[in-house]
C-alpha cells in the first residue's frame, strides 16, 4: 500500500472517479476535504475536452464541492498548448464543445472550415455525419488530424458514452491518416500536470479509473498509481494488461481511510 501521508501531490481523474454524469461518487467529499486539511497539492486532470476549468469548478460547486478553478487541467488545454507550440497562429476545423473551442481561441488559434492547418476532434454534441464528412475531406486535402484524447468511452449515469478515440476513428479509416492525441496518456499532459503541482513524480500519485490512460500515464511518469473501481475498470479488466497499479481501491474515499490508518 502507498503511504499517502508521505505524498505531496495528487493528480486525479474526474469522470468515474469524482462523479458519474451529474452524480457525485461516495467518499469524494471526504477525499477533497482531506487534501485541503493536509495541505496536499492537487490537480484534477481530465481527458474530457467539453468543459472549461470554470465550468468544471461550477459543476463541482453544484455538487457541494468547493474547488478553485486553478485546480483543473483538461485535454482541451493540452491540445491548445500543443498546437500553439507546434504552429503558433495556426487555424483549425474543430468538432467539439466550449471547453475545446475556448482553449484554442485563448491560444491564438483561429477557426477555419475551408483550408485549416489542423482538424481537431473532441467530444461534443456538434458531432454529426455532416461534420464528420467535412473533417474527412479537409484531412484528405492536407489538414493534420489531432484528437483531444484517446479515450474510447467514458462513464455516464446509465452506462458509457463514446469518447474521442471512437469518434475520430471514422476519419482515420476514411482517410488512412492517423491522429495525434494530446490527452492522457501523452507524457506532455502529465509533465504539465506535475509542473502545475510543483511536485516531483516520485512524491506524487495518479488516481484514475482507466488502465489504458490514467494508470499507464502515471506509471510511465514515475508516479505511484491508484486504480479506483468506481468508473470504467473492474478487477477483471486487469487481466488484459501487463502492468499493474500500485494500489486498487473501491473509490477515492479509501485513500482517506488508508492515510488515517497509517497515522
Amino acid at each position: 500500500m502507498i503511504n499517502f501521508n508521505e505524498k505531496k501531490g495528487f493528480i486525479c481523474d474526474m469522470d468515474g472517479v469524482i462523479y458519474h454524469g451529474n452524480l457525485i461518487l461516495p467518499g469524494v467529499t471526504e477525499f477533497i476535504n482531506w487534501l485541503k486539511e493536509e495541505n496536499k497539492q492537487y490537480l484534477f486532470l481530465t481527458n474530457n475536452s467539453s468543459y472549461t476549468p470554470k465550468e468544471l469548478q461550477q459543476k463541482l460547486e453544484r455538487m457541494g464541492l468547493e474547488v478553485p478553478e486553478e485546480h483543473f487541467y483538461t485535454s482541451a488545454l493540452a491540445t491548445a498548448a500543443f498546437l500553439k507550440d507546434q504552429s503558433p497562429g495556426c487555424s483549425a476545423y474543430v468538432i467539439g464543445e466550449a471547453g475545446l473551442l475556448n482553449a484554442l481561441y485563448d491560444a491564438g488559434i483561429t477557426m477555419n472550415d475551408v483550408n485549416p492547418d489542423y482538424v481537431v476532434v473532441g467530444e461534443g454534441k456538434s458531432y454529426s455525419l455532416s461534420t464528420l464528412t467535412r473533417a474527412t475531406n479537409l484531412v484528405l486535402a492536407g489538414a493534420r488530424l489531432v484528437g483531444a484524447n484517446s479515450d474510447v468511452s467514458g462513464p455516464i449515469e446509465n452506462g458509457i458514452s463514446p469518447a474521442c478515440r471512437a469518434l475520430i476513428s471514422p476519419i482515420e479509416m476514411a482517410t488512412g491518416k492517423q491522429a495525434y492525441f494530446c490527452g492522457k496518456p501523452n507524457p506532455l499532459m502529465m509533465r504539465t500536470g506535475l509542473r502545475i503541482l510543483g511536485c516531483h513524480s516520485a512524491e506524487s500519485v495518479m488516481i484514475g479509473d482507466r488502465m489504458d490512460t490514467d494508470i499507464i500515464s502515471g506509471m510511465e511518469s514515475g508516479m505511484s498509481t491508484v486504480l479506483v473501481l468506481s468508473g470504467i475498470a473492474t478487477r477483471e479488466t486487469l487481466k488484459g494488461f501487463a502492468y499493474r497499479p500500485s494500489a486498487i481501491l473501491d473509490g477515492v474515499g479509501d485513500i482517506v481511510k488508508a492515510a488515517k490508518a497509517m497515522n
